[in-house]
């Protein structure tokens, strides 16, 4: 099979379906965030202190990809077989975050992020993952979504955050808080 089939030369793709729209379509732009997010969970899971999570972010890159083909697929197309997300899943990433606050300080003010590049690249994984949920948000509000997506995409950013700051105690790297100018 071929990469470049040349049907979207003309500004247009197709959902999982067949129907046939605008590469600007919100549903477009929606599930190609899901995408940019996937590529930045795969950098997190790249980096060297994350081997023990290897598998949870790899659990996380599956379940974006069945949000990717949930939003790809036509709506109302009831014969297109796909994955879809389940309460478990949000679950796992509540129990995660819960073990991870169970290792840090209280959080009592505002954080700055970076301090490392690791910390980092968590903190823009959650940016984006924000970004996602609110181009979904967007397109639930002309179109019917599963609001299953937007609760699993409201942890995962959750999920990021917490993790961002058990890595930055991990590298034994100190949180900078925000101090507002008064």
């Amino acid at each position: 099979m071929k990469i470049y089939t040349k049907t979207g030369d003309t500004g247009k793709t197709s959902l999982l379906g067949g129907k046939r729209v605008s590469k600007a379509d919100l549903r477009i732009d929606a599930y190609g965030t899901v995408d940019e997010l996937n590529s930045y969970i795969g950098l997190l899971r790249d980096q060297e202190i994350n081997q023990k999570r290897e598998a949870l972010l790899k659990e996380v890159q599956d379940r974006l990809f069945t949000i990717g083909a949930t939003l790809a697929t036509e709506p109302g197309k009831q014969n297109v077989k796909r994955p879809d997300l389940h309460e478990e899943d949000l679950e796992l990433l509540e129990r995660e975050i819960d073990n991870m606050e169970s290792q840090l300080p209280a959080l009592k003010h505002f954080i700055l992020p970076g301090g490392h590049q690791v910390v980092s690249f968590c903190h823009i994984a959650r940016t984006v993952c924000r970004r996602t949920e609110r181009c979904v948000i967007d397109l639930m509000q002309i179109e019917e979504v599963d609001e299953i997506i937007v609760k699993y995409l409201n942890r995962l950013s959750d999920y990021l955050f917490v993790l961002g700051r058990l890595i930055s105690q991990d590298l034994g790297v100190e949180e900078v808080t925000w101090k507002p100018r008064v």
